[in-house]
């Protein structure tokens, strides 16, 4: 009897299937090695297993109220300082007519280092909100080595100091901070003047009340408003006084005039002056690149950047936004997320100011085209050196699918892999279950809970649970990482330049402050080396303008760096 086998045909894994049949091996032998020869699932959902039970409750109500769609912020916090990131979830709340059956909290999860988490945000004085609640910033504002928490929403928003003992003190009305009667959404600390004190932007959305319900149908069906709807609110801009009080320097600032639905925000050293910038993706209002100008105030260039509107002179309804460097020129690039229909938006940078729409051509158009974008963060998920994305998606009218048969209310979240030039793909069949199912997802946060060397996740869904990611891939490549501590700069070292080189390649990351979408992040710095295993050797431009050359660096490691008094270079310190 002969058998005969179309090799070009059959895949590797029917071969082997059918060879070890042939020999009699037994099946669950014979499971065993196929699934060890099948490729690892990049991320596993451990929310259960890690005890992580919070849910967010947005005050859906028969007045369909916007504010109801798009609140769930979340940050990735060691407020502890026990060198386990732990996390903080922000509630939304109730409305006239959305109240809730059980009673609202934040949540604060205290890493265990067992994998599992356990809520504390009773016992931390950070369960309740006398607002409505969007998003959250985390920074050391005081610069006494403990992560403060900044919450924002509507009508108001809340400074919670760190009492470096498990609790928080809510500071607001001392600290002068508390934007009364604003709908805040984003915020972001970052020390614009670069006097060593973290100042704070607050990207206001629009005007609201909820004794003005918007009326809105769709076949018949009430249904939430178009943002077009809500007339815009100008930025909040507050400046660090160094005494635990703030002065609103916004109109000094010329941030009164900028008049439009803000929501995303991130600051980075744009022009590579040595000063942060400040990008705000807006919603249905044109986005902002604000550049420093060293005195207090900023110069919107976003029109002449090619960044405020889509390549058609459209607004498109910008809602996350993230930098880094895709294409490894040493310059950022943004990210943002959009409705569906606009497409996500990629912008590459370069050292004119002038960016490039790199929507199309990223493969981001094809991929995003029927999503509503929200939380949006670059992580180089397997550290190999280029920086990927991954993006939270999900509507905000439950009858979408009555109108449109391709869009969808819930949608998937998205991991996009760079091939180095900022060109992605879809990694939806190797990132785990988790990218295969839909989510009416939010604010997404990226930080190393596990310390294992490699980019996790955690995102909020509307009206849902939150999903805890672990990454299972990154630690088969080399990776090196930074703590940085400032001392004449401010001590989280916002505002850092990173500059790697290794294996040939330079790589460079910053410490940005904000991005993706009501989010906080781990202010330590993952830089992927690939296959290379050899000491590295860094330059830190500091953001007080000090930079630091250090050579000999351990792969495989977190290096907790000082910032010197003056410009040095040397060896592993």
């Amino acid at each position: 009897m002969t058998l005969g086998i179309d090799s070009h045909r059959m895949s590797s894994s029917r071969i082997l299937l059918f060879l070890l049949l042939l020999i009699g091996i037994s099946g669950e032998i014979l499971q065993h090695r196929l699934l060890a020869a099948s490729p690892k699932e990049i991320f596993t959902d451990i929310t259960q297993e890690a005890e992580i039970t919070w849910q967010q409750f947005g005050g859906e109500s028969p007045d369909r109220f916007l504010i109801e769609t798009m609140g769930g912020g979340v940050a990735f916090v060691d407020f502890d300082n026990d060198g386990m990131l732990d996390i903080f979830f922000v509630n939304g709340g109730e409305t006239p007519r959305g109240k809730s059956p059980l009673p609202l909290s934040n949540a604060l999860y205290r890493n265990l280092g067992n994998g599992k988490f356990e809520n504390v945000a009773a016992k931390a004085g950070l369960d309740k909100l006398n607002f409505y609640g969007m998003g959250v910033a985390a920074a050391d504002f005081d610069n006494d080595g403990y992560q403060d928490l900044y919450v924002t929403g509507y009508p108001a928003s809340a400074l919670y100091h760190n009492n470096r003992n498990g609790t928080f003190t809510n500071v607001t009305d001392k600290a002068g901070v508390k934007n009364a009667g604003k709908w805040a959404a984003g915020a972001a600390w970052f020390d614009y003047d670069r006097d060593g004190l973290l100042d704070l932007i607050v990207t206001n959305y629009a005007q609201f009340s909820f004794d003005d319900p918007k009326k809105c149908e769709v076949n018949g069906v009430r249904a939430y408003c178009a943002q077009t709807a809500y007339t815009g609110l100008p930025l909040t801009l507050y400046h660090n006084n160094g005494d635990g009080t703030f002065t609103d320097v916004s109109t000094r600032a010329g941030f009164d005039k900028l008049i439009g639905r803000g929501l995303g925000v991130v600051a980075i050293d744009v022009n590579d002056d040595g000063w942060p910038d400040l990008f705000i993706a807006r919603d249905a209002s044109p986005n902002l690149l604000l550049i420093n100008k060293h005195d207090g105030t900023f110069e919107d260039v976003a029109l002449e950047a090619e960044v405020a509107y889509d390549q058609n002179g459209a607004a498109k309804a910008g809602m996350g936004v993230d930098a880094g460097d895709v294409n490894g020129d040493g310059i950022p690039d943004f990210v943002l997320t959009n409705f569906n229909d606009q497409y996500h938006s990629l912008f590459l940078g370069s050292k004119s100011l002038a960016f490039s729409d790199h929507t199309s051509a990223s493969h981001l158009a094809s991929l995003t085209r029927l999503f509503v974008g929200w939380g949006a963060k670059f992580l180089d998920y397997d550290n190999d050196g280029n920086l990927d994305v991954m993006l939270v998606n999900g509507h905000i009218n439950q009858v979408i699918e009555s109108m449109r048969v391709d869009v969808k209310y819930k949608e998937p979240a998205l991991l996009l892999r760079n091939n180095g030039a900022g060109v992605f793909d879809d990694m939806r069949e190797l990132a785990g279950p988790a990218f295969r199912r839909s989510y009416v997802g939010r604010s997404l946060a990226i930080g190393d809970f596990d310390n294992d060397g490699d980019a996790d996740a955690v995102f909020t869904t509307l009206n849902g649970p939150a999903v805890l990611l672990r990454n299972n891939v990154g630690q088969d490549s080399s990776w090196i990482g930074f703590s940085l501590q400032g001392t004449t700069s401010n001590r989280d070292a916002i505002g850092a330049k990173i500059t790697v080189t290794s294996f040939g390649r330079t790589l460079t990351r910053w410490i940005a402050g904000g991005g993706s979408y009501l989010a906080s992040h781990d202010r330590r710095v993952l830089v992927g080396l690939g296959p290379s295993a050899k000491p590295i050797n860094v330059d830190i431009r500091w953001p007080g303008g000090i930079v630091q050359h250090l050579s000999g660096l351990q792969p495989r490691q977190y290096h907790r760096l000082v910032e010197p008094a003056s410009p040095v270079s040397s060896k592993k310190p």
